[in-house]
C-alpha cells in the first residue's frame, strides 16, 4: 500500500471511529486516540521504508564464464542489484552473461576492450577501445552505454562530451583482486561502507564472489538496499 492509500485508510478509520463516538459506541477521546495511533503508525512505517540507505556494489573485469554466473545466481536469490563494468573482449566471449545482467536489472558499463590504462601517449587508442566496447555492449543489450569505469581510475574529461559517457569511480576498495582472504575482504568492506558507498570488486575470482555475497548478506541485515550505481550518483 502506497503513501496515499495508507493516508486514505487512516482518514476513513478516523471518520469511522469519530462517528462511533458520536453514536455512543465509544467516547470521543477513545475514538480520536484510536484513529491517531493508526495514522501515526502508517506514517512511521512509510518513513522507515522510504529511508532505507542505498549502497552500490560494482564489479570490474568480467564477465567470467563460471564465477560471474555464480554471482548472478546469488544476487538474484538475495534481491540485490549490482553494476558490472565489463571488458569488451570478455563480453564478446560470453554474450549470454551480458544479456542476463541486463535482463535481471543490473547495470552494464564499459571497462575498455582489453583493460587499457589511459596514459599520456595513448589517448586515441584508449578512446577506440571505449568505442569498440560500447558497440559490442549496445549490440547485445540494445541500449546506449552511458557509464564507464576507467581502468586504474585514469580518465580524460574530454571523453565525457566526445563520447557522452560518465565515469564511475569508487569509495570502498578492498583490493580483492590481490587477496584470497574472504574474511579479510568482507571485514574491510563492511567496516568502511556507509550510505551511498560505491564498492569496487571483481567477478573473476572465486574468493571475490564468495566475499561479495557475504557482504550483501551482512549489509542487508543492517538495512542497506543494494542498487545500481546510477541510483547512487543521480537520485
Amino acid at each position: 500500500m502506497g503513501v496515499r492509500s495508507r493516508i486514505a485508510a487512516g482518514a476513513a478509520l478516523l471518520i469511522g471511529v469519530v462517528t462511533a463516538g458520536i453514536f455512543g459506541m465509544m467516547t470521543h477521546k477513545e475514538a480520536l486516540e484510536e484513529a491517531s495511533s493508526y495514522i501515526t503508525y502508517v506514517i512511521v512505517e512509510e518513513e522507515e521504508v522510504a529511508d532505507s540507505p542505498k549502497i552500490a556494489l560494482t564489479f570490474d573485469d568480467g564477465p567470467h564464464p563460471y564465477y560471474t554466473e555464480q554471482l548472478l545466481d546469488g544476487l538474484k536469490e538475495r534481491g540485490a542489484k549490482a553494476s558490472f563494468f565489463v571488458l569488451g573482449k570478455q563480453a564478446q566471449a560470453y554474450p549470454d552473461l551480458i544479456k542476463r545482467m541486463q535482463e535481471e536489472g543490473h547495470l552494464v558499463g564499459n571497462h575498455t576492450y582489453s583493460h587499457m590504462q589511459l596514459g599520456k601517449n595513448n589517448r586515441e587508442a584508449f578512446k577506440a577501445e571505449l568505442v569498440k566496447t560500447s558497440e559490442v555492449l549496445s549490440e547485445l543489450t540494445g541500449e546506449e552505454v552511458q557509464y564507464v569505469r576507467p581502468p586504474y581510475g585514469s580518465w580524460d574529461k574530454g571523453f565525457e562530451t566526445e563520447l557522452m559517457m560518465f565515469p564511475v569511480l569508487w569509495t570502498v576498495d578492498p583490493m580483492d583482486w590481490c587477496s584470497d582472504d574472504v574474511a579479510g575482504i568482507v571485514r574491510k568492506v563492511t567496516k568502511k561502507s556507509k550510505e551511498n558507498s560505491i564498492i569496487l570488486m571483481h567477478d573473476e575470482y572465486k574468493s571475490s564472489v564468495t566475499a561479495a555475497l557475504q557482504i550483501v548478506d551482512i549489509l542487508q541485515e543492517q538495512g542497506y538496499e543494494f542498487v545500481t550505481v546510477d541510483e547512487i550518483l543521480f537520485d
